[in-house]
C-alpha cells in the first residue's frame, strides 16, 4: 500500500468518525427537529461514504470501492434536502427529479463497474456535485429574507461561506483528474465544515472562544505533521502534505469526541444554575439547602445579621448595599484598606478560609461566605455566582 493510499484511508475513517460524533451531537441538541432529521441524513450519506472508502483503500477492495460511488452520488440530493429545511419551502420538482434520477443512475452505474471508464465518469461525477452545489447556493442567495428570521438568515450566510470552503477540498477527492494531488482531501473539509457548525450554534462569546480553539488545534496539529514527517527517510513535500492532512483530521476527530464527551458528563452532573432551575424550592433557606449539595457550595456558611455582632454590622450596611458578590482577590474593593468597612469584610472571609461573599441583603446584613476552589475559579462560575445571588436575593424568606 502506498503512502498516498494509506493518508487517504486515514483521512476518510477519521471523517466518519467525526461526522457520527457530529450526528448524535446535533441530535442530542435538538431531536425532535424536522431540520435535524435532514441534516442527519445528509451526514449519515457523507459518513457512510467515507466509511466505505476507507476501508475499500485500507483493504485493496475493489468491490467496496465500487460502492463507494453510490453514497458519493446521493451527497447532491442530501445537499437539497437540508437547503429545503433551511428555507422551509420546496426546491422546483425538476431539480429534486434531477438529483434523485441522477444520483441513482451515477452511484448505480459506478457500483456496476462503469468506472473503468474512469475520466469520463469521474468528470460527470464531479460536474454532477458542483452543479448541485450551485443550484442549492442560487436557492439560498435567491431566498424571501423577510419570510426568515434575522438568526436564519445569519445561518445561511455562514453556510454558504463554509460551501465555498469546502468545494476545493471535495474536488480533491477525484484523484483520476487531479492525479499529482498527494491526499484527497474531502474528509478533512467534512470534518472542517461540522466542527464550524457546531460551533457556530452557541452565543457570540462562545463562538469566538470555539474558532480560537478550533484555530489552535489546526495550528498545533499541522505543525505535529511537519514534525512527524521528517521522521521518514524519504521527506518530500507531498510526504509533508500526507502527515499534516492527516494530523489535522485525527486532532479534529478527537476534538469532536472530547466535546461530545464533556457536554454528555456536563449534562448528567447539572452544574450551579441547572440544580438552582430545578429545585423544587420555596423559600430562601430550601434553596440553600440545596445548593450545599452541590460542590462550590459544600463549605459555604450563611451569616445573618445577629452573628456577625463582632463585626458592627451597622458600620457594613452602606457599603454592603452597593455590593453584589465580594471575590476575596479584589479586595479592597475601590475602597483604602484601612476603611473600617473593608477591615472587617477581609477579616470575616480571613476566618472562614473564604474566597467569596454574597450579599443576600444590606439592612439587615445577610451573607454567605464560601470558598470556590482554585481548579473551579473562572469566569463561567463567577458569572453562576453573580446569578445565584439575584436567585436567591428574590426567593422570599418564608413561603
Amino acid at each position: 500500500m502506498t503512502p498516498g493510499i494509506t493518508a487517504d484511508s486515514i483521512v476518510n475513517l477519521c471523517g466518519a468518525i467525526g461526522l457520527a460524533v457530529a450526528m448524535m451531537t446535533f441530535y442530542r441538541r435538538d431531536p425532535r427537529s424536522p431540520l435535524t432529521f435532514r441534516l442527519l441524513l445528509a451526514l449519515g450519506v457523507i459518513a457512510i461514504l467515507f466509511l466505505v472508502r476507507g476501508v475499500a483503500w485500507w483493504s485493496g477492495s475493489a468491490t467496496l470501492d465500487d460502492i463507494s460511488v453510490l453514497p458519493a452520488a446521493l451527497i447532491p440530493l442530501g445537499a437539497l434536502i437540508v437547503t429545503e429545511g433551511i428555507l422551509r419551502r420546496h426546491a422546483p420538482r425538476a431539480v429534486k427529479l434531477a438529483a434523485l434520477v441522477g444520483g441513482l443512475l451515477l452511484g448505480l452505474g459506478g457500483t456496476l463497474g462503469l468506472e473503468r471508464f474512469a475520466m469520463p465518469y469521474a468528470v460527470v461525477l464531479a460536474l454532477f456535485q458542483l452543479a448541485a452545489f450551485v443550484t442549492c447556493g442560487v436557492l439560498l442567495a435567491t431566498r424571501d429574507r423577510a419570510a426568515l428570521m434575522a438568526s436564519e438568515n445569519r445561518s445561511i450566510g455562514r453556510l454558504a461561506v463554509g460551501a465555498l470552503v469546502v468545494i476545493p477540498f471535495i474536488l480533491t477527492d477525484f484523484r483520476t483528474l487531479f492525479p499529482e494531488i498527494p491526499v484527497r482531501l474531502g474528509a478533512l473539509g467534512a470534518l472542517l465544515t461540522v466542527t464550524v457548525m457546531l460551533i457556530a450554534g452557541g452565543g457570540a462569546e462562545t463562538r469566538r472562544h470555539g474558532l480560537t480553539l478550533m484555530a489552535v488545534r489546526l495550528a498545533s496539529s499541522a505543525l505535529l505533521g511537519c514534525a512527524a514527517a521528517f521522521i521518514a527517510s524519504d521527506v518530500d513535500a507531498a510526504q509533508i502534505i500526507r502527515f499534516c492532512a492527516v494530523a489535522v483530521a485525527g486532532v479534529l476527530t478527537i476534538g469532536l469526541m472530547t466535546d461530545a464527551l464533556r457536554a454528555l458528563f456536563e449534562s448528567q452532573e447539572p452544574g450551579v444554575l441547572n440544580s438552582v432551575a430545578a429545585s423544587p424550592a420555596r423559600t430562601r433557606d430550601q434553596l440553600i439547602g440545596e445548593l450545599a449539595r452541590h460542590p462550590i457550595f459544600e463549605s459555604a456558611r450563611r451569616y445573618r445579621e445577629g452573628e456577625l455582632a463582632a463585626y458592627d454590622p451597622p458600620l457594613l450596611h452602606d457599603f454592603l448595599s452597593r455590593q453584589r458578590v465580594l471575590r476575596r482577590s479584589d479586595a479592597p474593593w475601590g475602597l483604602p484598606a484601612t476603611h473600617p468597612a473593608i477591615e472587617r469584610m477581609v477579616s470575616l472571609m480571613t476566618a472562614n478560609a473564604a474566597t467569596h461573599l454574597i450579599v443576600l441583603s444590606h439592612d439587615p446584613v445577610d451573607l454567605i461566605a464560601l470558598a470556590v476552589p482554585v481548579t473551579s475559579a473562572d469566569p463561567a462560575t463567577e458569572t453562576a455566582l453573580a446569578l445565584v445571588r439575584r436567585l436567591l436575593a428574590l426567593t422570599p424568606e418564608t413561603a
